[in-house]
């Protein structure tokens, strides 16, 4: 896994975007914002990811490939969509199967972003209630498993003054213990 503070500056959102100098982050610091990660090789990853989705309560999955010829028409509009700051009420969790990308998420209470460099068998948990957003890297592909809770759904709240009060965002804060 790669963690690292977002440059902030212009240009395409898939460039790695690293700070010069570089501005490491810690599994310690992305533990303390409640993000989750495991490295789980590719071969034979079935047994260690279904026993990491029993213990967390993952009964649902499916596959998601983000590439042009797997989203077609609406390749771009996704990439797009996929970028905007939001947050969702359930976890977001993916495991890399093939390709890599880039989750970005809010630091709080700095609101700065750290970049999240994904691999094929990383297995990643965005906490409900963290703002962040994903988008591919120049590779321009990856293949993911997404693992659900409960029934497969994706909704994403862009951020606003109405995110700010949701009942997910405010125990979000309170799990890492900063005041909304």
């Amino acid at each position: 896994m790669r963690a690292y503070y977002y440059d902030n500056l212009p240009g395409d959102q898939r460039a790695p975007h690293q700070c010069d100098p570089l501005r490491p982050v810690s599994g310690e610091t992305l533990e303390k914002l409640n993000v989750k990660f495991w490295r789980i090789e590719l071969d034979g990853y079935e047994d260690k990811l279904n026993a990491v989705a029993k213990e967390r309560g993952y009964k649902n999955r499916d596959l998601i490939n983000v590439t042009k010829e797997g989203l077609g028409e609406l390749y771009e509009q996704k990439i797009k969509g996929f970028f905007e700051e939001h947050m969702h009420e359930d976890e977001e969790i993916r495991y890399i199967l093939s390709g890599s990308g880039y989750f970005d998420v809010r630091e709080s209470p700095s609101d700065e972003w750290i970049r999240i460099g994904v691999d094929p068998g990383d297995l990643l948990v965005i906490p409900a209630g963290i703002y962040h957003r994903f988008t591919l890297d120049e590779n321009n592909a990856i293949k993911a498993l997404r693992l659900f809770q409960d029934e497969p759904k994706w909704i994403p709240y862009n951020r606003n003054a109405e995110t700010e009060v949701n009942p997910h965002r405010l125990e979000y804060l309170k799990v890492v213990g900063v005041s909304a």
